[in-house]
């Protein structure tokens, strides 16, 4: 067998350059919060988020080089500002299904407050240590590619020599965020809807004393959206398309057959109310609102549960894999012997023990808190600490392969949330202690796994790049801390001002967490799949139409079911705007292959574009939360126009779309340019 090759960092173990500074610290704390908060504004929205490291990396290289920072001060900079947005992404498919799901019945309390952030921060600290004990084995792995890791290392590498994106990202989030200012100036219509009546054609309703119509459909335009338009960026035109065409089955195909056969009594319903007055178009966008709402998202949620576990049956292999390696891997950490190496040393495994003992005694008060019995609990934590493990494992092992992008937290928290209610109905949990203690058991898990692809994925890059992973392990507990601290805040900020806006919005909506514009689709899944299992509330005929539709999706050879799944659970503006950022995508592509450009260009094109993506996402969410802390304070804005033009909108979006096509393209440099890595997201 042919001798391994040593890795070489880029930076040499025996070299001592500035790494766990003041600074460096402060900027990754920072970013922390305000890539959290935006991540959590985007996945409360659209049901996604996206990587944090690309950003991060771009801000720390922009602000440190300014400081004349070291390459590795940069590189634990990034690593403590991209673990916000998996404590978002944690905190966001699961802390608001304890309100969806009426466990907490306001959710602006100190007591939830305090709750959350013991979620977050134990999920969070279990989620270091276990890969503390796994990094040396995953991130020296040759059969890992880590490719988000190896294109962030080259992002770091390239602002060495001079070149680091930032002004891409920056005034890309400046034309997000002006935007999204303008829409709520009311400047031009954030969307347009229109309901077009079906004429009479079968029943006859004269004789009631009817009106002469049977339902219709809700036609909606794109929103004009900087973050959704990113979204299908990023996503590209295939996996943009399948989210939109569950837009098109929802409100194209249900809504409109369901809306058709229960017209009839819906209009006698209505004119006996009415002293016999026909409906107008405000009652008939009602209905079609009320009938997506609580028939057409509870066959998505069906459809999302068999897609979810189709993604875990297509990675059984991987996640076998992973298990397996896990167990080898802890019995290796504890028997390591301590080196000298700078670039080796993790957390010392004592301290690693008492941190996952800490995070365990935590984990218990919470779930007693939930369940107000010491053995459920005692059960509850047990389960925690054995599915957290092996998923924080798992988590890694995927992100190894294929990106913390694309790491399926959401379909391994299910997982733990099925096995955790099924035995709280066993142990004779089945009212809503039962549900809430399933509900803690599936956030610490979804934070703990979340937070350990993220971070393995950092660790790999300071493994190209010669971090030192204590450092970087100690560095991700701040970020966890002061992510967990006050990534409830958001949260609150957004729900509240949805409820608010939602008083004042013509016609009136139900705002908060479920609500059309803060659908929060993973959440409202993990909530009604507790219910259903321990308190028997789960709307099955619904649910089962909606897995035997997954499961026809699933024989069509659908690539994503889940996706398909959850554009049907988003509103129509949300999927439709993600589809026009997917075609702009495409549109890039064809102009790659027209102008014949080589992979190096092609490199800097899909570099350039993320880029702009990204700060677009950034630029809206951290506007939009800026706006919604308006609402919460119950601020009145000035509107520019009472009834402002959607022809303007129209402008705003061919305007993002020319700017997303024409920078990327004309920085595709020339052919003999040095061909940089591209970067996926």
């Amino acid at each position: 067998m042919a001798e391994l090759r040593k890795h070489i960092p880029f930076v040499s173990s025996e070299t001592n350059l500035a790494e766990f500074t003041i600074r460096a610290l402060i900027i990754g704390l920072i970013m922390s919060v305000v890539l959290g908060a935006a991540n959590a504004y985007l996945g409360l929205k659209a049901g996604m988020t996206i990587a944090a490291t690309y950003p991060a990396a771009v801000i720390s290289m922009a602000l440190l080089k300014i400081m004349k920072g070291s390459i590795l001060e940069e590189n634990f900079a990034r690593t403590v500002g991209s673990i916000g947005e998996s404590v978002a992404a944690g905190a966001i498919f699961t802390i608001p299904a304890f309100f969806i799901a009426g466990i907490w019945v306001e959710f602006n309390t100190l007591g939830n407050y305090l709750t959350a952030a013991a979620i977050m921060f134990a999920g969070g600290i279990l989620g270091i240590m276990f890969v503390a004990l796994l990094r040396r084995v995953m991130v020296e792995d040759a059969e890992l590619p880590f490719p988000e890791s190896v294109a962030a290392g080259e992002i770091h590498k390239a602002g060495r020599s001079g070149g680091t994106g930032a002004k891409f990202l920056f005034t890309a989030m400046g034309i997000g965020a002006l935007i999204k200012g303008l829409g709520e100036f009311k400047f031009f219509a954030a969307t347009w809807e229109k309901f077009v009546v079906f004429t009479k054609s079968s029943i006859n309703l004269k004789a009631a004393g009817t009106a002469s119509t049977e339902g219709g459909v809700l036609l909606s335009s794109p929103g004009v959206s900087p973050a959704y338009l990113g979204v299908g960026y990023i996503i590209g035109p295939k996996l943009a398309s399948l989210n939109f065409s569950g837009g098109l089955l929802a409100w194209g195909l249900f809504v409109p057959i369901v809306l058709y056969f229960l017209s009839p009594s819906l209009i006698q319903q209505f004119q006996s109310a009415n002293a016999g007055a026909n409906p107008g178009e405000h009652d008939w966008v009602v209905w079609s609102q009320m009938i997506w709402r609580f028939i057409v998202r509870p066959i998505a949620i069906g459809g999302m549960l068999v897609g979810a576990g189709f993604t875990l049956f297509r990675m059984r292999k991987s996640l076998a894999a992973g298990i397996k390696r896990s167990i080898g891997d802890v019995k290796k950490a504890a028997k390591g012997e301590v080196t000298t190496d700078r670039i080796e040393q993790d957390i010392n495994f004592k301290w690693v023990m008492f941190g996952i003992g800490f995070a365990s005694i935590m984990t218990f008060l919470i779930y007693n808190f939930f369940a107000q019995d010491i053995f459920a609990a005692l059960v509850a934590t047990v389960i925690m600490i054995i599915a957290g493990f092996f998923f924080a494992a798992v988590s890694g092992y995927l992100v190894g392969i294929i990106g913390s992008s694309n790491n399926p937290i959401s379909g391994l928290t299910l997982s733990t949330l099925i096995v955790a209610a099924l035995l709280m109905v066993a142990l004779g949990m089945t009212g809503i202690q039962g549900v809430a203690a399933v509900l803690g058991v599936a956030a610490v898990v979804c934070v703990s796994a979340a937070v350990a692809g993220e971070m393995l994925q950092d660790l790999k890059v300071g493994h190209i790049l010669g971090g030192t992973p204590w450092k970087m392990q100690v560095g991700d507990i701040f970020g966890v801390a002061i992510a967990a601290a006050v990534m409830f805040i958001p949260l609150v900020v957004l729900h509240e001002g949805d409820i608010n806006a939602g008083k004042m919005a013509i016609p009136p909506y139900e705002g908060g967490f479920g609500s059309p514009k803060l659908a929060a689709p993973q959440a409202g899944l993990m909530a009604l799949l507790s219910q259903g299992i321990v308190r028997g509330e789960m709307a099955w005929p619904l649910i089962i139409v909606g897995m035997v539709m997954g499961f026809g999706f699933i024989l069509m050879q659908v690539k994503s079911p889940m996706l398909v799944s959850v554009g049907m659970y988003l509103p129509l503006e949300t999927t439709f705007a993600i589809f026009i950022g997917g075609m702009i995508k495409g549109v890039v592509e064809r102009i790659n292959i027209k102008k014949n450009h080589n992979e190096g260009q092609k490199a800097r094109v899909e570099n350039t574009g993320v880029l702009l993506a990204a700060g677009l996402i950034a630029g809206e969410a951290l506007m939009g939360l800026l706006f919604a802390s308006f609402s919460f304070f119950n601020i009145s804005l000035l509107a520019i126009f009472d009834t402002p033009s959607f022809y303007v909108s129209l402008i705003v979006l061919a305007f993002v779309a020319w700017y997303l096509i024409i920078i990327p393209i004309k920085n595709a440099g020339k052919a003999d340019d040095p061909a940089p890595p591209a970067v996926s997201m």
